[in-house]
């Protein structure tokens, strides 16, 4: 069974940055592409970001692309999403999915 924990989330200040992590387990994470999605305050789903299997590939949402890094570590069966130049829109709940699952989320709030 899919099991994903996202970690990492807190407060920070517009222009800061945090590192998200989701641990993987229940299947084989070095086979299955990784994904980060968000949900603000009354409002939907918002996809984010999509990692290979291997890594090698990665896309990301126009709304973070050149602010937010994905990255992978399968030896730890480990999701990570680098988030830079945080703004108070970034403000959500942030999930990771795999094999349409997902965790319970982490918060992100993006304040002064």
């Amino acid at each position: 069974e899919v099991h994903l924990v996202e970690s990492g989330g807190g407060l920070v200040q517009p222009g800061g940055s945090l590192r998200l992590s989701c641990a993987a387990s229940g299947f084989t994470f070095s086979s299955t592409a990784m994904s980060w999605s968000r949900q603000a305050p009354g409002k939907g789903l918002e996809w984010l970001s999509v990692i290979s299997p291997t890594g090698t590939n990665t896309r990301y949402s126009n709304s973070v692309k050149d602010r937010f890094t994905i990255s992978r570590d399968n030896a730890k069966n480990t999701l990570y999403l680098q988030m830079n130049n945080l703004k108070p829109d970034d403000t959500a709940v942030y999930f990771c999915f795999a094999e349409g699952r997902r965790g319970q989320g982490t918060q992100v709030t993006v304040s002064s």
